[in-house]
This record gives structure tokens, C-alpha cells and sequence, in this order.
């Protein structure tokens, strides 16, 4: 399976974040030791002082495809989820300052955090509202109708390029609100209003 990861999808998190906005969607890939296994903690890597949370819908794949075309982009998927990308911002930084990818920042391993997965026919898919909540409040509160590529543009935009299988999963971006976490703290997502994951931070 492939993780495949959209960034800069919400313009609120490219302001927040002072970055440029793309003309096209922003892919990275996360490896799949980068999944952080159901029911562990997330620890904090040595190697940086500065790792964010950022919240995000979730699409799995559901069958092969390439050169998809936008109009049948629905036929490759069947389930929405919600997970965190989880970033080393501080490595991420130092990346970007010397035109370097992102894996460092990105790809560690435990950095994939991927929750449960329900229907897509129980969601209006152009407004799916979903929350992370660090420690009982919420820090970041997203709408997929804010998305700047929507979820079918997403997968017909990727496919170009990688050939999508069965069980590929796509981060399809963040909303603002992105923030720094700490030893002890817990991360509930909540998918219209269910709670899809809960993490301790370690």
C-alpha cells in the first residue's frame, strides 16, 4: 500500500503557515512503516523539539486505477476516514530553506496516524466536517468544502502519476490550526462529531 499525502489543500493553513499557494496540489508520500500501529502512543522523535499535528480526511482506495478521469474518481473509493500527519516542523523547516524533500519532516515512522473508516454514503462528501482536540479542546476545526482540490480532483490529479491499488490510502490536507505537541498530551479526531481516533502523545 501507498500513503499519499496532499499538502497545502487549505488556504487559512497556507497563511497560517506564510507559504505560497500552489497551482497544483502538492503531493509527498509517507512509507508504510510511517503507520503508527492502532493503539499505540505517538512518541516524539529525538531528533526534533518542534512536531505538529495536522488533522485530515481520509480516502482509501478501493480498486486499481491510473489516468483516472475526474468524473470517475467515484468509483475509486468507498470509505472516508480521518488520521494526522504528523510533521517535524523545525526539520521540515531546515528542508525547505535548502530546496531539500520533506521525508525527514514527514515520513518517520509513527508519523501516519490512521483512525476508522465508515461509508462514504453516510457523509455529504462537499461539506464533511470533522476536529482535532488536544486535550479536551479543539485546535483545529475543518470543513471539506474549504478544500482547494476536492476529493475527486485529488485522485484524478494523482493518478496521473502513480498507479493507485486497493488499500492506497490519500491525506488529502489540513486545515489551520496546526500546532506543536507535547509529552502527555491527547489527540481525539472526531469525523462528524465520531471519534474516529485517540492518541497519547509520549
Amino acid at each position: 500500500m501507498k500513503i499519499i499525502c496532499i499538502g497545502r489543500n487549505y488556504a487559512k493553513h497556507i497563511e497560517e503557515l506564510a507559504n505560497e499557494r500552489p497551482t497544483n496540489p502538492v503531493v509527498f508520500m509517507k512509507p508504510d512503516s510511517a503507520i503508527l500501529p492502532k493503539r499505540n502512543p505517538f512518541f516524539i522523535p529525538p531528533f526534533s523539539n518542534d512536531v505538529h499535528h495536522e488533522v485530515e480526511v481520509l480516502v482509501k482506495i478501493n480498486k486499481v486505477g491510473k489516468h483516472i478521469q475526474p468524473q470517475f474518481a467515484h468509483k475509486y473509493y468507498d470509505e472516508i476516514g480521518l488520521g494526522i500527519d504528523f510533521t517535524a516542523r523545525d526539520v521540515q523547516a531546515k528542508c525547505k530553506e535548502k530546496g531539500l524533500p520533506w521525508e525527514k519532516a514527514k515520513a518517520f515512522d509513527g508519523s501516519a496516524v490512521i483512525g476508522e473508516f465508515y461509508p462514504k454514503s453516510e457523509f455529504n462528501l462537499a461539506e464533511i466536517k470533522f476536529q482535532l482536540l488536544k486535550n479536551d479542546e479543539v485546535v483545529q476545526d475543518g470543513n471539506s468544502n474549504a478544500m482547494l482540490w476536492k476529493i475527486d480532483e485529488l485522485i484524478a490529479y494523482v493518478s496521473q502519476y502513480f498507479m493507485l491499488k486497493k488499500g492506497d490510502i490519500i491525506f488529502t490536507g489540513t486545515p489551520a490550526g496546526v500546532g506543536k505537541v507535547e509529552e502527555n498530551d491527547v489527540l481525539i479526531g472526531t469525523l462528524e462529531g465520531r471519534e474516529a481516533f485517540k492518541i497519547k502523545v509520549k
